[in-house]
């Protein structure tokens, strides 16, 4: 009867990659020959640990959601505790109603995710039609005449725009008495 686990360990702070690597192949394979699944693998990376361990102040932290069976569990615990680069591991049952809610979760992330992935393919064949329909037009327009282009003064910058005040100047005053007298 398989059920579902979630595998947490740590690592030595001073594997490299390569290493990382090979002990997460290893758990894949020890997984896949007894007939498990992996749901999901998640590396935190490299973070301080609660208290030293073996004289390390840090670890690099992996979590692994996989559905197995208890002779899984125990190879994989058998492995995890010969290894000399994991310093810390806990295998734990997963909540049966967790896993549940948290598989409708991702079947609805996935159907809208499908539903978005359609809508935009669905965009894409219209604007590619779009697109098509675009070369025609452009011949029709190139046979016509282009038409004069209008030119438009560009705007004065501040100082050369005249004023109100400016404009006041020049106009004259209303002659006085005295003026129309004269003339």
């Amino acid at each position: 009867m398989s059920r579902d686990y979630e595998l947490a360990f740590i690592l030595n702070p001073e594997v490299n990659e390569e290493e990382t690597r090979a002990m997460l192949e290893r758990v894949e394979q020890i997984v896949a020959t007894y007939g498990g699944q992996i749901v999901k693998v998640n590396q935190w990376g490299r973070r301080r640990l609660a208290y030293p361990i073996q004289r390390h102040r840090d670890g690099q932290y992996i979590f692994i959601d996989m559905i197995l069976t208890p002779e899984t569990v125990a190879e994989l615990e058998r492995m995890l505790k010969v290894s000399e680069i994991v310093l810390r591991y806990m295998v734990r049952k997963r909540d049966p109603k967790a896993v549940q809610k948290e598989r409708e979760e991702r079947a609805e992330r996935e159907a809208r995710a499908a539903a978005a992935a359609a809508a935009a393919s669905e965009a894409a064949a219209a604007s590619a039609v779009a697109v098509a329909e675009a070369p025609a037009e452009t011949s029709e327009a190139a046979e016509e005449p282009v038409a004069a282009v209008e030119e438009t003064p560009a705007e004065a910058a501040p100082e050369e725009t005249p004023t109100a005040s400016s404009e006041e100047e020049v106009v004259e005053a209303p002659a006085t008495a005295d003026e129309s007298a004269e003339s």
